[in-house]
């Protein structure tokens, strides 16, 4: 659901010479930035000098909570903020994953457009980009919805509402920020509104119960039956991605480091607090994004983004956030690998003998003799890596976090080997 440029050579540089993967991260992305120019190219020199190590590592902070919450199932031992919180029940940790991915994506965007820029890209195309990237999402998504219910799913999960976020949030960024900034609060502003004065059939207006309020009625009554339900999620998610925007012009400013920091954190807190007021009147709630909730892990976000900015960039030691800078610059795949290992497991979801087999192969790649493929029922060839990880996975139960160890090592392996795993973001 990429790295964009940092403020100086310095912000980036001794990271940037491990490996090939964390390197080409830093070149202008957005969501989860791809590289059109190799698999294994080096920036411009241009490009170097503007890394941002710090998104890069907050990206990986915010899958690597994505992939603790995802696959920690421990019944009543998991700990309450892996969980999320029930309706109207506040903020917890595992709430803030799926907003600070948002925020990363809008922060992102103005480094891409930078990028382009000064590759001679048009603002047309730059438009065209952003469009592609939306639909490709939609895709995936629609893919991994579909083969976790094992039928054609067409719907807005995960991976459709980022898309369709960061579209709304790439063509208004176009505009200027005296008017993307009022439009996120708007968007905000009026989602709020009609929460709370749009009156629904049986309840009259202002009615917030989980079963029993404007978005659930609306889901229910007209866009259910499109395959739309979750759409009116797309404004205030897209509010959060305008945010992100704004942050990354700021950190794309002259301004010193020091300054940005300082800036950064203090509008952080701003936006929490403000968050928070707001939430006095309409709760926080992460399965309708109440303003009040999008305001508050928002602000938490940016104080978060502050401090490993600090850390990372400002302090010219970035490698102790190389591990996270490489699962961020691998969003995607870790995302979407642990999900389709665990419902395609060879040993089955539920621990069962699915009929699929794990035999080496001669030359150093392996087969899955048996994968149901169709009639003939051929294997199909894999990475010996991949197949280390698929193999050590189905020996594992399915409900164990086995996928996050997994993906970070072949993250990793894959970064060492100068293999980019990133899509064609650029």
């Amino acid at each position: 659901m990429g790295s964009p440029l940092s403020m100086s050579a310095r912000s980036g540089g001794k990271l940037a010479q491990a490996s090939s993967g964390p390197q080409d991260a830093g070149r202008g992305g957005d969501v989860w930035e791809a590289q059109t120019e190799g698999l294994a190219g080096s920036p411009t020199g241009v490009a170097m000098a503007k890394r941002l190590t710090s998104l890069d590592a907050f990206r990986g902070l915010a899958i690597l909570g994505m992939l603790l919450v995802n696959n920690t199932a421990l019944d009543t031992a998991t700990p309450a903020q892996l969980t999320h919180a029930s309706w109207n029940q506040g903020v917890h940790l595992a709430d803030l994953v799926f907003p600070w991915f948002l925020l990363i994506v809008g922060v992102a965007i103005p480094y891409s457009y930078a990028s382009q820029r000064a590759r001679g890209v048009t603002r047309w195309h730059s438009s065209l980009k952003a469009m592609t990237r939306a639909v490709t999402l939609v895709l995936l998504g629609w893919l991994v919805d579909s083969s976790i219910a094992k039928r054609p799913v067409i719907g807005l999960g995960v991976l459709q509402l980022i898309g369709l976020a960061y579209l709304v949030g790439a063509l208004l960024y176009q505009t200027p920020q005296y008017v993307r900034v009022p439009m996120a609060g708007a968007l905000l502003v009026g989602h709020w509104a009609a929460l709370r004065f749009i009156p629904i059939p049986g309840s009259g207006a202002g009615a917030f119960a989980e079963h029993a309020n404007l978005v659930q009625y609306l889901n229910d009554a007209y866009l259910m039956p499109l395959h739309l339900n979750g759409m009116i999620s797309v404004a205030p998610t897209a509010a959060m991605v305008l945010i992100g925007s704004a942050v990354g012009d700021w950190l794309r400013s002259e301004r010193s480091s020091i300054t940005r920091f300082a800036y950064l954190l203090i509008g952080g807190v701003v936006l929490a607090v403000l968050g928070w007021l707001w939430s006095l009147d309409l709760p926080f709630n992460k399965p309708v994004w109440t303003a009040s909730y999008i305001l508050y892990t928002a602000g938490l976000g940016c104080m978060a983004l502050a401090l490993i900015y600090l850390l990372a960039d400002v302090s010219g030691f970035p490698q102790w956030c190389y591990p996270l800078v490489v699962l961020g610059s691998n969003a995607i795949f870790a995302y979407v690998a642990p999900i389709l290992v665990k419902v395609y497991n060879p040993a089955g979801l539920d621990g069962a003998d699915s009929g699929w087999r794990f035999a080496p192969h001669a030359g150093g790649v392996s087969a899955l003799p048996r994968a149901p493929l169709g009639p003939d029922r051929r294997g199909v060839a894999l990475h010996p890596l991949v197949y280390r990880v698929l193999e050590v996975g189905a020996s594992l139960d399915a409900k164990a976090p086995h996928s996050i160890a997994g993906i970070m090592i072949l993250s990793l392996r894959l970064s060492g080997r100068r293999v980019s795993m990133r899509w064609w973001w650029q």
